[in-house]
């Protein structure tokens, strides 16, 4: 077998290649895509950095390819859909930075905290100033860690050592788990408003893009501070500026932002107190040196046929597993997505059931879309088909299957229970012949939705006038209702609604709704 590096790898992850049996690897590096095309037809597997493109036109001429490996994390030069179609597992290492953004974080916050930098450029200025540069102790204060991965987590391992009390917020975070690292678990807005430090650890999504904005700014205490080394955009940057000018916030340091490279008329470069670097929470060589060993270890996985983790597409099905279970993969992944934003808060189990003559069917793919689907919502790509079990492990979640070859009402059935500190969720979903995937049951109540888009779900006392009242609120919003499904047990009592609309419902307009008397609870749902 024969191993490609396109790029500039650390010779120590080759050479774990190198000692694979029946492996061969060849580095020839600044290739364009034409001779990229040109040479990959003999390759079994393709190790990149960021600078080579595997474009589709790149995979078309792939002939024995079996594997990507990505050292790092992105994957954005990589054509996912193209490689998923040609059967080509795409490989990344997500986990070989953690400790340089780790300590990359606790740089800056220490950096900002006693205005090292300033300090430094004063003195190469020629002064020797003293009183400009008063800082603030660490030990007694409290750190908040928005986002409790991998990376969050060792944050907030390095806060305790130094003394600090730590608040940690994550939408996956249980009790259970918290106790076990030592810290407290908040919500996010008691994060905000209690800490003395504040650094986010979360990926960028749709929910958190601005999650620290001009109303988070308004809840914390006046001369906190703000650290983002994870992505930029989590922080609204004129926000930040806003509240740098005002005091609120009494320094800030920032790895990364909302558009890089920084250019040189950007606001935040005009205060004193705020610490830049140029996007360096992985440029340590250590990790340099660890992504590449991780996903060279990866790929030879995948060429001597054993395990692997870290892949960002699903890996192949056989002919047979294909023609009975693709049709439900889909529909894990929707009914995971759904879940995810139906449930309020932490929680401690997953439980997939298999109903029918699915039942009788491998079905770890469709249990990794599920998983997969549930953790995209708050991880963004961070979350794959494969390592999707892996993160379910990591924050303390128990996933069950069970069989049920019986069904009563459907052929087949898959059925999604999320219990947690908030209670427990339940949805299910089947496929309709000529209707594609569907959803059947949410809580109890049956009905029959499609679950695709932009929709809205309500739970709400069973009375004239609820319908219309929620109507009104959003067509003044401007949001068109494409279709409508009710489900109830009887007259009077509470009933459930799923709405599917043209648009993601604003959250002013979620938050008016769940104002109404008669509502239980609202959630605008995007799949």
């Amino acid at each position: 077998m024969k191993v490609l590096v396109a790029d500039d790898v650390s010779q120590l992850g080759i050479a774990k290649l190198e000692s694979l049996p029946d492996v061969s690897v060849v580095t020839q590096t600044g290739m364009s895509e034409d001779q990229l095309v040109q040479e990959i037809g003999e390759y079994d597997a393709l190790l990149v950095r960021s600078q080579t493109k595997v474009t589709a036109r790149v995979l078309e001429a792939a002939h024995r390819l079996q594997v990507i490996g990505r050292a790092g994390v992105g994957v954005d030069n990589i054509d996912i859909p193209a490689a998923t179609r040609k059967g080509v597992v795409v490989l990344n290492a997500p986990d070989g930075n953690t400790i340089s953004a780790a300590e990359h974080t606790f740089a800056m916050l220490i950096s900002m905290s006693r205005f090292i930098p300033q300090a430094n450029r004063s003195i190469l200025e020629g002064k020797w100033d003293r009183k400009s540069f008063v800082g603030v102790e660490l030990r007694g204060k409290t750190l908040a860690v928005v986002g409790m991965g991998r990376i969050g987590t060792e944050v907030a391992k390095r806060g305790m050592g130094f003394e600090m009390e730590v608040l940690g917020y994550d939408p996956f975070l249980t009790e259970d788990r918290a106790k076990e690292l030592g810290i407290a678990k908040v919500s996010l807005e008691d994060a905000i408003r209690n800490a003395d430090f504040i650094t986010v650890h979360t990926p960028l999504t749709k929910e958190t893009r601005h999650l620290l904005n001009r109303d988070a700014f308004n809840l914390m205490k006046d001369g906190v501070r703000i650290v983002n080394c994870a992505r930029g955009g989590i922080i609204d940057e004129e926000a930040l500026a806003e509240a740098l000018k005002s005091g609120k916030v009494a320094g800030a340091a920032l790895d990364v932002f909302e558009e890089e490279p920084l250019r040189t008329d950007h606001p935040l470069l005009g205060f004193r107190n705020v610490v830049v670097t140029p996007h360096l929470g992985a440029s340590t060589v250590e990790a340099q040196v660890n992504v590449a060993i991780d996903v060279a270890e990866e790929v030879g996985r995948v060429l001597m046929g054993q395990p692997f983790r870290n892949a960002v597409n699903l890996p192949s099905l056989t002919g047979e597993q294909k023609a009975h279970l693709e049709p439900y993969l889909k529909l894990g992944e929707q009914l995971g997505l759904f879940s995810a934003q139906l449930v309020e808060g932490a929680f401690s189990e997953i439980e997939i059931t298999y109903g029918g003559q699915l039942a009788e069917q491998n079905l770890a793919f469709i249990t990794r879309t599920v998983l997969k689907g549930l953790f995209s919502y708050r991880y963004s790509d961070e979350a794959n088909y494969v390592n999707a079990p892996f993160l379910a492990e990591q924050a303390g979640i128990n996933v069950r299957e069970i069989k049920q070859p019986k069904s009563k009402v459907f052929t087949n059935v898959i059925t999604i229970a999320l219990k947690g500190e908030a209670g427990e969720h339940r949805i299910a979903g089947t496929l309709y012949n000529g209707f594609g995937p569907r959803i059947v049951e949410i809580d109890g109540y049956s009905l029959d939705a499609s679950p695709a888009g932009t929709m809205l779900y309500t739970r709400h006392l069973d009375q004239p006038g609820m319908i219309g009242q929620i109507g009104m609120l959003l067509g003044n919003a401007g949001v068109n209702i494409a279709a409508m499904q009710v489900g109830r047990r009887e007259t009077g009592g509470e009933a459930v609604m799923v709405l599917s609309v043209d648009k993601l419902v604003p959250t002013d307009v979620v938050k008016a709704i769940s104002n109404i008397s008669g509502i239980r609870l609202v959630r605008a749902i995007d799949l």
